[in-house]
């Protein structure tokens, strides 16, 4: 379905319309997603990771891709994977359960912490302490997310695969991906809703949303400012000009007593006003007492 990206402003096509309706619909239970994401990737070292806690991992996966594509968030990389979590929920249901092992590994695990270690010694050595305090609180997100994987595979490799399989598959019914419903939540993401289609009011129904989410996650002392890089860190005030170089034995030559050669008392003095084309022009006293 064509959309005039060039329709005047403040009009809304039927498509945008429609996928900003989808979105709003599932708005409540994406947002409570996104925040379950952020919380296994690091920002919440969970005590317990039950399997049910992993199928609902996945079904977070994939509500926060619906909205990527219900909103046209551009795509550069699969960051959330839905189609892939949607499969995964499908055939973890039949017994497959290498693949979501895999696919765990690939989400919270495979970080450098020697590489991380190793820029907060060069942070500490160029002495820029704000970077190598943030790389420390970095590293200790890195060691959560670290640790919610390995307590999400200890449930799993607890269980039976009997009692696995029926784990897995009352945690589908809770979260509504069950065989049956799974193909077409999968037959979704061909219809045009999903369609990535860029327009203004997608873009700001996105930035308003994440906006909001964004406050919610980074509420946590160790990310607000004056605690991250220096970038971020709380400027002073009042602010410099931008781009002001200091010239030493710098001049004011603005005001009249430096750059006012004509010794002018005024720099732009009044006009004369010439007299009107009826009238002779006036005469001088002293030109009249000569007479």
């Amino acid at each position: 379905m064509a959309v005039r990206l060039n329709a005047p402003t403040g009009e809304r096509p039927p498509l945008i319309t429609e996928k900003i309706a989808a979105f709003d619909a599932m708005r409540a239970e994406f947002e409570s997603c996104f925040a379950y994401v952020v919380a296994m990737h690091g920002q919440k070292r969970f005590s317990e990771v039950t399997v049910g806690s992993t199928v609902l991992y996945l079904h977070a996966l994939w509500i926060c891709d619906c909205k990527d594509h219900l909103l046209s968030v551009p795509r550069t990389t699969g960051r959330y994977e839905g189609r892939r979590c949607l499969e995964l929920l499908r055939d973890w249901q039949h017994g497959e359960t290498a693949a979501v092992i895999w696919f765990l590994q690939q989400k919270l695990d495979l970080v450098d912490f020697a590489g991380l270690t190793r820029q907060r010694q060069e942070a500490i050595g160029a002495g820029k302490m704000a970077l190598a305090e943030r790389l420390s609180h970095g590293r200790a997100i890195l060691m959560d997310r670290g640790s919610n994987l390995h307590t999400a595979l200890e449930a799993i490799f607890a269980l039976p695969d009997d009692e696995l399989m029926h784990q897995v598959r009352a945690a589908c019914v809770r979260y509504g991906h069950t065989p049956d419903e799974i193909p077409a939540q999968l037959a979704a993401y061909n219809n045009p809703t999903y369609s990535y289609v860029p327009h203004p009011h997608l873009a700001q129904h996105n930035m308003l949303v994440m906006n909001m989410l964004g406050v919610r996650v980074m509420a946590d002392p160790a990310d607000l400012p004056g605690h991250r890089t220096m970038a971020v860190e709380v400027p002073d005030l009042p602010a410099a000009p931008y781009a002001q170089e200091v010239i030493a034995a710098e001049m004011d030559l603005s005001g009249l007593w430096h750059n006012n050669p004509a010794a002018r008392r005024l720099a732009n003095p009044p006009a004369a006003n010439p007299p009107p084309a009826n009238q002779p022009p006036a005469v001088s006293e002293s030109a009249a007492a000569s007479s």
